[in-house]
């Protein structure tokens, strides 16, 4: 994944993460059907995979080093994401005591949605 698609990503998470201030569950029942790669990545990984899987025949040492290389990056990106989620999340609710009620409502709901995803992956 490049670095501009994660920062994509990020905003249109952070955007997502804003407007779940206003709507709560709404919001956070998005973010739980939400892929959790973007549909480029996606595409970019089945098309290296489908090059791996043809050159088999030929190379087939070499064929599944590239398949492991392939999951451990997409391994790699999914806990890069997470990791900023959760930080995002940590970030809505550790303010001390100046947070209210429904602050840490949205906060709670937003961990339900993360957690289901990643129970989900």
């Amino acid at each position: 994944m490049s670095a501009e698609t994660r920062q994509q990503q990020a905003a249109d998470e952070q955007q997502q993460q804003q407007q779940s201030t206003g709507d709560g569950a709404g919001a956070s029942e998005r973010q739980e059907g939400a892929p959790l790669l973007s549909e480029a990545d996606v595409q970019a990984c089945r098309g290296r995979w489908d090059e791996i899987q043809a050159s088999f025949v030929d190379r087939p040492r070499e064929s599944v080093e590239q398949a492991d290389a392939l999951v451990a990056d997409l391994l790699q990106q999914l806990t890069a994401g997470f990791t900023q989620q959760r930080s995002r999340l940590e970030g809505q609710w550790d303010r001390g005591d100046e947070v209210s009620t429904e602050e840490l409502r949205v906060a709670l709901t937003s961990y339900r949605s993360f957690f289901n995803r990643l129970l989900a992956a």
